[in-house]
């Protein structure tokens, strides 16, 4: 059954719809529905009936697919609303609905990702960045989606769905006129799917390929691709990639100057389009048969003109609202970005001060310990020196919290923008709507629609309802934010390591990255899952992980910045590199934080713990952060190494024992 649903979700989410079931196995289906007393037995064959019309009818499709996911909703079995999710995204975008696509495609990963669901991740990513290629034309967040579905696909071993992944990361190069890198992973995507012995059974592969080699203008070869494509999509009964074979065959015999050839194919890729509703094929191929008709038959023209018209409105619309949406986020972000630097720059303002400060008391004790005669007297002043430096020094420590707080606070802005994007898309939507619904009842009463304004009622309970759910979800990032910067208690507690090292590699990572968003590093991770919850206090071993993450990210960064200056001569490529690990040996829990980054100079390397010791430029570092990481893994009872080799890297290592309270 499971793998019956991955294969399903597989063929759905890619570009499109899958293989055409006959109506015989629809009717075997909705029989089995009829009778079956199970909700999750119902749940799948609904989901399988949605799937079976996706080549004929995407409304009959979304009609089961929100019958599976309302089903799923109400029963124990939570997770498997994704499938579903899954299909309506794929409906909605090829009706040209992109918002509902996107809505669907991004509540899907939201239960993936709290249900820690590896393979529902992965297909709920890459719908995504099927959505940003192909409806938003966002070239490079597509990539950076699939990529993300990629890298899931490596962790669980699956090399089929790694290899449409390349193929993905392909067609978005394509679509970005980077034929090269196109060619690149289409060859990587072949040979995969060839060691798999699938090659010749995918119409997605040789229609890719074939566009890549008209891409590069190497007609022949993309004709030869293309027709296999368009071979394997006929023998499958698959009209989507039909419609697109169609319509690639004949844009290549367009560039040849053959109308005639063109034409036909054009006509027939918008025939299969208008099979399914393909809004987005039938825009293109009106588009492409007005432009040809012009010289030659001008009635013709005009009659694909308007349906392109038509088309267009019905697709770009909300695409545009989309876009506009984007903007907004992104000077949001630009905002959000300078207010970061600002804070970080008053808090280096404070360190500095408290340093001065530091170091004029030191002074004034070292002049009253010399020049005073009477020793009663000088035992009194160091005395009251000594208080004031360990005030000093509290605030000092307080001040280094507070700059941890800071770069946490970047990262969790970066968690938080996805629920504040929901709330104002759903707030404007509403607005529209009661607009509407006061323009229906100002009309006089023979006229008004009972049912459309109970519709818009309905629409606006259930947005409302979305806003309260999205609210809910970003209160609970900031208060996962508070119990974060709250002033440790002391007092230890279970708590689920692996969850803890994730949680702050994420938020250092994003908090860097809303400083420089030029920064990029990939980021590896290796969790032994056989370590249960130890008691310790999470806020304290925290600042340890955040002050460990954010110089392993520095290291790489620096090495990054004199390799971008030193590859144009010697050619060579750096890939900063942060690898973070856990792992249980006896009664001891081990942390491994590796960067790729030059590593620290033997000389000093017995004086990184000491306080006040940094490497790093002056204004960039105070030099306490390892000295304080030293100080709370001693108080837990544990040990921090470090291990480091020139020119190749660093680790540090951290160990834990294994308590109860």
């Amino acid at each position: 059954m499971i793998k019956t649903i991955k294969i399903a979700i597989i063929l759905a989410v890619m570009y499109g719809p899958g293989y055409a079931q006959n109506q015989l196995k629809a009717d075997s289906l909705k029989y089995e529905l009829a009778n079956a007393k199970q909700d999750s037995i119902r749940a799948f064959r609904l989901i399988d009936l949605s799937n079976i019309y996706q080549n004929t009818k995407p409304d009959s499709s979304i009609y089961y697919g929100r019958q599976a996911l309302t089903l799923l909703q109400n029963t124990k079995y939570f997770p498997n609303q994704v499938p579903a999710l899954l299909n309506l995204s794929v409906e909605f975008r090829v009706l040209g609905d992109v918002g509902k696509a996107m809505e669907a495609a991004f509540k899907g990963l939201q239960i993936a990702e709290e249900k820690k669901d590896g393979h529902n991740t992965a297909h709920c990513l890459n719908q995504l960045g099927t959505i940003y290629m192909i409806s938003l034309q966002d070239y490079s967040k597509a990539i950076q989606f699939f990529r993300q579905s990629n890298q899931i696909s490596d962790e669980l071993h699956d090399e089929e769905w790694n290899a449409y992944m390349v193929l993905n990361i392909a067609s978005a190069y394509r679509r970005n006129k980077q034929f090269d890198s196109a060619f690149f992973y289409d060859q990587k995507a072949y040979a995969t799917f060839k060691k798999l012995d699938t090659a010749e059974h995918i119409p997605l592969l040789f229609l890719q390929m074939g566009a890549t080699q008209f891409g590069l203008n190497n007609y022949p070869l993309a004709l030869e691709y293309l027709h296999k494509g368009l071979h394997i999509s006929q023998e499958q009964d698959n009209i989507f990639y039909s419609s697109i074979a169609f319509y690639r065959i004949a844009e290549v015999f367009q560039a040849m100057k053959q109308e005639d050839s063109c034409i036909w194919f054009i006509k027939q890729s918008l025939a299969e389009a208008n099979k399914i509703n393909f809004k987005q094929q039938i825009l293109d191929a009106s588009t492409l048969l007005t432009k040809l008709y012009e010289s030659i038959n001008i009635d013709s023209a005009y009659y694909y003109l308007k349906l392109a018209k038509i088309t267009n409105d019905e697709v770009n619309g909300p695409a545009k609202k989309l876009e506009l949406q984007k903007t907004i986020t992104d000077e949001q972000e630009r905002q959000r970005k300078v207010e970061a630097e600002r804070m970080a720059y008053q808090t280096q303002l404070k360190q500095y001060f408290f340093l001065a400060g530091l170091g004029i008391l030191l002074l004034i004790a070292f002049i009253l310990y010399r020049n005073n005669k009477q020793k009663q007297k000088a035992n009194k002043v160091l005395e009251t020196t000594l208080a004031n430096l360990k005030s000093t020094q509290s605030k000092l420590i307080q001040s280094e919290k507070m700059a941890s707080l800071g770069e946490l606070t970047a990262g969790i802005a970066h968690e938080i923008q996805n629920p504040l994007n929901f709330v104002n898309n759903f707030s404007e939507v509403n607005k529209e709507m009661l607009e509407e619904l006061k323009a229906e009842r100002l009309k006089p009463k023979a006229e008004r629609d009972e049912q459309t304004e109970s519709e818009i009622i309905q629409d606006v309970i259930a947005n409302s309802e979305k806003i309260n759910h999205h609210g809910k979800r970003a209160d609970a990032i900031v208060k996962g934010m508070l119990q974060h910067s709250q002033t440790s208690t002391g007092q230890k507690e279970p708590t689920d390591i692996n969850k803890l090292v994730d949680e702050y590699l994420r938020l250092s990572y994003h908090g860097l990255r809303a400083k420089d968003n030029t920064f990029n590093a990939t980021l590896k991770t290796d969790f032994d899952e056989s370590i249960q919850k130890i008691d310790i206090i999470p806020q304290d071993i925290g600042r340890v992980l955040l002050n460990l993450y954010n110089n392993a990210f520095y290291a790489v960064n620096e090495k990054m910045k004199a390799a971008n200056l030193n590859a144009a001569t010697e050619g060579k490529t750096y890939k900063p590199t942060v690898s973070v690990s856990t792992k249980r040996v006896g009664d001891k829990v081990f942390i491994f934080v590796q960067d790729n980054g030059n590593g620290i100079p033997q000389k000093v390397l017995g004086k990184v713990f000491q306080p006040f010791f940094t490497t790093k430029p002056t204004g960039q570092g105070t030099g306490l952060g390892l000295s304080l990481s030293y100080d709370v893994i001693k108080a837990h009872g544990g040990e921090i190494k470090v291990e480091t080799k020139n020119s190749e890297g660093t680790t540090f290592i951290i160990n834990l024992p294994i308590t109860h309270v």
